[in-house]
């Protein structure tokens, strides 16, 4: 009986990355031409319709070179919070996992 339950999860486990795959490509593919801009430019673009005149409150404190560079820290900086988040449910899961008594 186990051996059934362990192979039905390795089909939903491969199901979820199919999934996942299909929707990262699912746009690439349908939408051709379409820009994929981020939320900062278009809040930039909102608050500029709204009131043209609008100063920031701050500079940021560091300004990447290129847009590169700042793609690379932004997927840098999701890909660590994401490992960290992974890690930690990996970490609580085997505790539960090793205080369950044998059966």
């Amino acid at each position: 009986m186990k051996q059934s339950s362990q192979s039905n999860n390795g089909w939903n486990n491969w199901l979820l990355v199919l999934t996942v795959v299909a929707l990262a490509v699912a746009p690439i593919i349908f939408l051709r031409n379409a820009e994929f801009g981020g939320a900062d430019g278009e809040a930039e673009e909102a608050i500029t319709e709204v009131k043209p005149d609008y100063k920031p409150w701050f500079q940021p404190v560091f300004e990447p070179p290129s847009g590169e560079i700042e793609s690379l820290l932004f997927s840098s900086q999701a890909a660590l919070g994401a490992g960290l988040i992974g890690y930690a449910i990996g970490l609580y899961r085997g505790r539960s996992e090793k205080q369950k008594p044998e059966e």
